[in-house]
């Protein structure tokens, strides 16, 4: 393999990343800014963004799969912080031997340290149960879910490009890396347990994260026509997520140096693994189950209890839009006119209004300008 140098590079600064066979070379710092003295950093910007955008795509196919968004949204945001805790204490839980020895650090999550898995298994937990407290039904959740963790995961992926992790072997691929971090940690690490192969740090090596990204972000885009095109039952979706991730994230698994690991086994590798045979078994069994039921089956959004849910959701809509026009419509100088509107009662207001003397018209305009008043207090 050939090594940077022989690539026309001379060693990598400390934040430099290198793609030497695409004539790629950018000084990229972990820090994005620091506001007051503490540190942004890149890596929780950019789980932000996926974040955001997979919010976005789930809400505008919320009715797509008969869910009110207003119940919903409990259980997405329960959702959210059950990843943060779960993909967090994985991590720790299979580095136990450092946190143990360094626990001030079980709660810095800014340098990384989020484990996906980990993730998975609390956003489903904490956000299933919030599902059961508010109503929702699981199963369309989940179909949402599945798109948007493949949005989250393509696009969080990106923060272990700034931190210089996540990558494999050495490699002579034409999307083989380096970095000074890369360096750093190889050259740390070369004779300990935690790296399974060989590795030089003078040649370049797998940019994993890359790999997975852009294997996540396809996905998101089957997954997102499936929902609209191809789905036959509820929990497809997710059922999809479970094949398309763990495929592709078994073999990018077992290119990577830094696995978490339990003895020899990569924990990863083997949840991956899992994630497609069960994913698969069950996709087949719906599948048949949907297709011997026929028209006797049907999707949660087809159902009476979906539909007037989502009629009572829109009839909340329609009533905050006509009292917002309401109020909108109401001119500052009516709303100024008459302070101590307060003071006036409807059936005060009946009474003027039934009276058709001109002195009393006056007075049911003032009565009106002094509501106005009190609706934009």
């Amino acid at each position: 393999m050939q090594t940077i140098s022989d690539l026309g590079y001379g060693a990598p600064a400390l934040d430099e990343i290198i793609f030497p066979r695409l004539g790629i070379d950018l000084t990229v710092s972990p820090t994005a800014f620091t506001v007051f003295g503490f540190e942004i950093q890149w890596y929780g910007i950019i789980i932000v963004i996926g974040l955001l955008l997979a919010l976005v795509v789930a809400f505008r196919n919320m009715r797509r799969v008969g869910l009110d968004i207003d119940r919903a949204i409990d259980a997405i945001i329960a959702g959210i912080i059950g990843a943060i805790i779960g993909a967090r204490a994985y991590y720790v839980i299979l580095n136990w031997d450092y946190y143990s020895a360094n626990p001030a650090s079980i709660l810095n999550t800014r340098e990384g340290g989020l484990a996906v898995f980990g993730g998975l298994i609390g956003a489903v937990l904490v956000g299933g149960i919030m599902c059961k407290i508010r109503k929702v039904k699981f199963l369309p959740m989940m179909d949402l879910c599945g798109v948007g963790f493949l949005i989250g995961q393509g696009i969080g992926r990106w923060g272990n490009f700034f931190n210089q992790e996540a990558f494999g072997r050495n490699t002579d691929s034409l999307f083989g890396m380096t970095g000074g971090r890369v360096r750093a940690w190889i050259i740390a690490n070369q004779t300990t347990a935690t790296v399974r192969y060989a590795l030089d740090p003078s040649i370049p090596v797998h940019p994993c994260f890359l790999y997975e990204s852009v294997w996540c972000l396809l996905g998101a885009v089957l997954l997102l026509i499936a929902l609209h095109k191809w789905r036959r039952f509820d929990g497809q979706i997710i059922l999809m997520y479970m094949i398309w991730y763990g495929l592709g994230r078994f073999f990018i698994e077992g290119l990577r140096t830094d696995s978490l690991t339990i003895g020899t086994l990569r924990v990863s590798q083997a949840v991956a693994a899992v994630m497609v045979v069960v994913g698969t078994i069950l996709l087949i069994v719906n599948l048949s189950r949907v297709k011997r039921l026929g028209r006797e089956y049907k999707l949660y959004v087809d159902t009476a209890e979906s539909r007037a849910l989502l009629a009572e959701a829109d009839a909340r809509a329609a009533e905050e839009k006509a009292r917002r026009s309401a109020k909108k419509d109401k001119s500052p100088a009516e709303a100024i006119l008459a302070p101590g509107a307060e003071d006036v009662t409807l059936e005060d207001k009946s009474e003027e209004d039934a009276d058709e003397s001109p002195s009393d018209d006056a007075a049911g305009d003032d009565t009106s300008a002094e509501n106005a008043d009190t609706s934009t207090k």
